[in-house]
């Protein structure tokens, strides 16, 4: 299991029935009535995405902030509207610049260059506008943590106004206005609008009209949105569902060209067109260096030039999958191949500042802990790092505040300067907290499974018929099914290794074919005539003309049975260790034999690296017990296997340690010989078992 636990909700038949007579699809129709959407017109609410906008004014100085805006707008200031460079800080840029420039305001747009200046406000910047002759600042998407740079913009003249969407700190900046609603004090009733979103609060709270607006600027919003990962729900929601509208017929030229040059052009519009097409390479822009391109495609209005710069954007994006691939097979070599660390931190000295988030990202979800990732200058380095399991990145780094230069971000996404020195303590550190929350139960690392379903459902049709529930993402997740007790016929790695091809064989007789990405049958131990339960996300693939549906795998365990033996063994284990007294087949149930200790010696001999072996404890058992093969150890269970390694480690021939769910064990025998029959725990088994 790459999940510590399944939460699999269940559906209620009458409230499908009534669902699919609503013309919900069968699957759709299971999903919602297990999300708790039974009722069609609780269903149609959910789904709808026509959720009036909230005033902006409910949002702490807001009208402060709009105010000293229409202020500089009819007294011909110099306005600078000051970014960040990702999607969300790019098209908020780009949707208060056009806005302010069509009031008629003298407006100079500013992203600060991602490797020079880091993220935010910041000196460099400022000095800079100040010797333009810039009046006022707005901050969209970043200032919330600019507390020395909001002095230096008060020891020079210039007026800043913040707003953003991140976590914010005891003490906030000393601006005109601070527009948060992560503010202690804001009483604005959704916390999960982006950057992009409260930038077009502020647009409408300046300019009366909220509709106008969207409709003028709802492609923007949907991208920095659905970018920025916000949850669909609310006037989020509205926003998405308006906006992905708008891109089926897109009026800005860069937009319609950078579609074109992805192909999606034809078809509706997705979250998942958005996120996987679109998003990462506008993102790119600011990851290379030349993030002024992106800004560009947004508020160009020459289809030439569009056409141009989504080429170049396109080019930027492959760039940036090279330094990507680059940069994680150096990561994933630090960390060695059995690794299952309880946080990564790792520094490197060429690490590209601006891929490194992707890549902390892609580890911590392979890794299943929180990732950070430093880029070293000299003596000082600058890390982007990415939640699991609902880590609070923002807390810990709060924690350990004393021993970075700065920090900023939010629960899943942070960055950080830290230096050098510092970068061992830190590691030791932050591993204990995560380690800690791990350990806590509060770590949310178990997979939500919509409901489990019958094969047969699994039609073209009926997963065709899963794009009711669209716009899908935080808040409307993608659906997760389960099929329970099906039979593993096939396996076949792809993609170089990287990647492993299952076919499936359902209790009713029903072939499945599915993908799990980034997992090999070796990991996750597993190999044909297993019995499973697959949890899945169903899709339609096309290949060469022809549309199947494949089952993208989100994990994979034992069925009900093994799963069962599982816990018995565990439960017996657990009396033997608390020393409670057995039966005598108990006793012989866990006493392993001679050939049985040869068996499990031999596999953590053939399997122990440099870093020794670290993984779940069930899996490894099923791969030491296939190892065993047939023959005198062909009976060697997990009770079994763990006594044996409790009697290594009583011996002193390995080092066994247990964290929450893993088990590390290295092995420490300088060869020398011993004797079994010596173990203290042989023998408690012995004679519990002869009694």
């Amino acid at each position: 299991m790459k999940y510590g636990a399944w939460n699999v909700s269940s559906f209620q038949a009458e409230q499908v029935r009534a669902l699919e007579q609503a013309g919900y699809g069968p699957l759709c129709a299971r999903i919602l009535s297990a999300r708790g959407y039974g009722d069609p017109a609780a269903a149609g609410a959910y789904l709808r995405g026509d959720t009036p906008l909230n005033s902006p004014f409910l949002m702490k100085d807001m009208k402060t902030a709009a105010d000293r805006v229409r202020l500089a707008v009819a007294r011909k200031k110099h306005i600078a509207v000051f970014g960040d460079y990702d999607v969300d800080g790019i098209t908020s840029t780009a949707l208060l610049t056009e806005f302010l420039r069509s009031l008629g305001a003298r407006v100079t747009s500013y992203i600060p260059a991602r490797l020079e200046e880091g993220y935010g406000l910041n000196e460099i910047a400022i000095r800079c506008l100040h010797q333009q002759q810039v009046n006022l600042i707005i901050t969209v998407d970043c200032g919330i943590t600019a507390n020395r740079e909001a002095e230096l913009c008060r020891k020079l003249g210039i007026e800043l106004v913040i707003t953003d969407h991140h976590e914010c700190k005891e003490e906030l900046p000393n601006a005109v206005a601070v527009v948060d609603p992560h503010r202690a004090d804001c009483s604005y009733p959704h916390t999960d609008l982006s950057g992009v979103g409260i930038a077009f609060q502020l647009a409408a709270a300046i300019f009366g009209d909220q509709e106008a607006l969207l409709e003028r600027y709802s492609d923007l919003l949907c991208l920095g949105l659905i970018a920025d990962v916000m949850p669909l729900r609310g006037e989020v929601r509205t926003m998405v569902v308006r906006g992905l509208k708008a891109l089926e017929h897109p009026t800005r030229p860069g937009i319609a060209a950078l579609m074109a040059e992805c192909g999606c052009t034809e078809g509706p519009i997705t979250t998942s067109t958005v996120g996987y097409l679109l998003a990462p390479r506008i993102n790119a822009a600011g990851r290379m260096g030349q993030v002024e391109l992106a800004l560009e495609l947004f508020m160009t209005r020459d289809h030439a030039r569009g056409r141009m710069l989504a080429d170049t954007l396109c080019r930027l994006n492959r760039e940036r999958q090279k330094v990507e691939a680059g940069i994680y097979q150096e990561a994933v070599s630090m960390l060695g191949h059995d690794a299952r660390p309880g946080a990564i931190v790792l520094a490197g000295e060429t690490w590209h500042q601006g891929v490194v988030g992707i890549v902390a990202s892609r580890l911590s979800e392979e890794y299943n802990c929180p990732a950070f990732l430093i880029c070293m200058d000299g003596e000082h380095g600058k890390a982007s790092s990415r939640s699991y399991g609902g880590f609070n990145l923002f807390a810990a780094l709060t924690n350990l505040s004393g021993l970075l230069e700065s920090f900023g971000g939010h629960e899943l996404a942070a960055g950080f300067t830290i230096s050098r020195k510092n970068i061992p303590l830190f590691r030791r550190e932050v591993t204990a907290l995560a380690e800690a929350f791990q350990c806590s139960g509060q770590a949310e690392d178990a997979l939500a499974v919509d409901c489990a379903v019958d094969p047969a459902l699994l039609s073209l049709e009926n997963v065709q018929a899963l794009n009711q529930l669209e716009p899908c993402g935080t808040g409307c997740p993608i659906p997760v099914l389960c099929v329970e007790d099906a039979v593993v016929t096939q396996l076949n790695e792809v993609g170089g290794g990287k990647h492993l091809r299952l076919s499936l064989r359902s209790r009713n007789g029903c072939s499945l074919s599915a993908i799990f990405f980034s997992q090999s049958a070796q990991r996750i131990g597993i190999a044909p005539g297993d019995a499973v339960d697959v949890a899945f996300t169903p899709q339609i693939n096309e290949f060469r003309g022809i549309r199947t549906v494949q089952l993208n795998v989100a994990d994979l365990r034992p069925n009900h049975r093994l799963r069962e033996e599982t816990e018995a063994e565990r439960a017996l284990y657990g009396r033997f260790v608390r020393q409670l007294a057995l039966t005598p087949d108990e006793a012989a149930r866990l006493l392993p034999c001679r050939e049985e200790f040869v068996a499990v010696w031999r596999y953590l001999i053939a399997n122990s690296g440099d870093h020794g072996i670290e993984e779940d404890f069930p899996c490894m058992g099923r791969k030491i017990t296939r190892s065993a093969g047939v023959g005198p150890a062909e009976h060697l269970t997990l009770g079994k296997t763990r006594i044996c390694l409790d009697v290594f480690a009583e011996l002193g021939l390995i080092q066994l340690q247990t964290n929450c769910r893993y088990f590390k064990i290295r092995i420490t025998t300088d060869g020398r010989k011993v004797d079994l029959n010596q173990s203290g725990i042989v023998q408690r088994l012995r004679a519990q078992k002869n009694q």
